[in-house]
């Protein structure tokens, strides 16, 4: 089958096309034939960074990248009893770990995946997956989002933000979305009830008294994030476990918390995304597709960081 490995962290040209043979399967596996996959930052990131190449893979090489899927299961373990051959299933594959899928095939733990809605393509399905993951699992597992909160996300226009936004809203919050000027309609389309284009105005002034703020930025934005969180609310932060000092200590004296969370391959998770999706209450916003022989390109799509939602590559 065909897939693309990596040896050493560092340049596009890094991506090496390769045949290999088909992975073989487990007993609580499943082996996909893969229609999509989508490309995330912390793709980009493994494959240009050794250091976070060797965080996620260890001494590992070649390593194949890639977590997310859309694609038709081929192949059941034993102790499969959720999916059968020819079933449509989508999800995130062994985050955090190797879940290598830039791929023809994949070897999923059943686990990981979920049937995949009718009424959204293989691409879309693709992209959402470890971005609505994040989403969901920062502003309900550890934000704890309730009805009337209110949530700010920035870059409310990203992958992990246009998902974060329709969710906070599906659970009854107000929405305050941040993102540049040429994002604005697409982040109020989103549900958003207010937008601030970052480029000329400071969330600082415009906001008080949020109770959650989800970050993907970090540096000034989470260091002003403090300011407009009220006592007792919560940033929940996803870059980098590394908070500065300065950030901590401000946080404390103004008794707000600051969580980092990395997002965790988990059954009830990807359901939830699966009901949201098959209810129509959540859409995922492909900005691009590439084939699978331009994947060097959907990375630098990526790297830009000007991606209105998902980049997503098609086999």
């Amino acid at each position: 089958m065909k897939a693309v490995i990596i040896n050493e962290a560092g340049s596009v040209e890094n991506l090496q096309f390769t045949e290999i043979e088909r992975p073989t399967i487990g007993e609580d596996e499943v082996l996909v034939k893969v229609m999509s996959v989508s490309i995330n930052p912390v793709d980009v990131k493994a494959r240009a960074y050794e250091g976070v190449l060797n965080w996620i893979f260890e001494e590992n090489r070649p390593v194949i990248l890639g977590w997310d899927i859309s694609g038709e299961v081929v192949e059941t373990g034993k102790n499969v009893i959720d999916f059968k051959a020819g079933d449509e299933v989508f999800g995130m594959v062994n985050f955090f770990g190797n879940g290598s899928t830039y791929a023809e095939y994949v070897a999923a733990p059943a686990g990981h995946l979920v049937l995949k809605p009718k009424n959204i393509t293989h691409p879309e399905a693709a992209a959402a997956s470890m971005a609505a993951i994040t989403a969901y699992q920062a502003l309900v597992d550890v934000a704890h989002i309730k009805k009337g909160h209110k949530v700010v996300i920035h870059a409310a226009s990203g992958g992990v933000g246009h998902f974060a936004v329709q969710i906070a809203k599906h659970f009854g919050a107000y929405v305050i979305g941040t993102s540049s000027a040429k994002n604005r309609d697409f982040v109020l389309s989103l549900g958003a009830d207010e937008h601030i284009d970052y480029t000329t105005e400071n969330f600082k002034d415009k906001v008080q008294d949020a109770d959650i703020v989800i970050d993907t930025i970090q540096s000034e934005t989470l260091l002003n994030s403090v300011d407009i969180v009220h006592e007792g609310g919560i940033i929940v932060t996803l870059p980098s476990p590394e908070i500065p000092e300065e950030v901590k200590d401000k946080a404390s004296q103004k008794e707000v918390s600051i969580e980092f969370m990395m997002v965790e391959s988990k059954k009830e998770t990807i359901k939830a995304i699966a009901d949201l999706l098959d209810a129509g209450n959540l859409k995922p916003a492909v900005y691009k597709t590439f084939p699978f022989e331009d994947i060097r390109k959907a990375h630098l799509e990526v790297e830009t960081n000007r991606v209105a939602g998902k980049v997503v590559v098609t086999l």
